[in-house]
């Protein structure tokens, strides 16, 4: 039972990884660049870090069966600290300009869906 358990979330790993892969992929074609990806600092992490003129954006990649699903797992908690990490990065860069918090969400085979400004940071 406990090897089932292993190996499921080494499974979830390698798809969760994937994933990541692939927006960043999708987000280089659609013109930003990627300044980090798997960002982890004490405050929080970040799966990508992405620029595009004088945005960055903290990207979540959620890999799930459903959009609804992908969308919606994204707790306030992890919103929090996603938020700080981003700020955290900005600072680190001596960054100026705008910052966005943005969800990816893989659904089914390779459906990507890109929700920019999918919240907002609270001081």
């Amino acid at each position: 039972m406990r090897n089932t358990r292993q190996n499921d979330r080494k499974k979830a790993e390698r798809a969760g990884r994937r994933a990541e892969w692939i927006c960043a992929l999708w987000l280089r074609l659609c013109g930003y660049r990627i300044l980090a990806m798997r960002y982890r600092c004490p405050v929080g992490e970040i799966d990508i870090i992405a620029k595009k003129g004088t945005l960055i954006a903290a990207i979540e990649v959620k890999n799930r069966g459903n959009l609804h699903d992908a969308l919606h797992a994204l707790r306030p908690k992890q919103q929090q600290r996603i938020a700080r990490a981003l700020a955290s990065f900005a600072a680190r860069i001596n960054h100026q300009g705008d910052l966005r918090f943005d969800i990816m969400a893989i659904s089914n085979i390779f459906r990507i869906h890109h929700l920019k400004n999918a919240w907002m940071a609270r001081n």
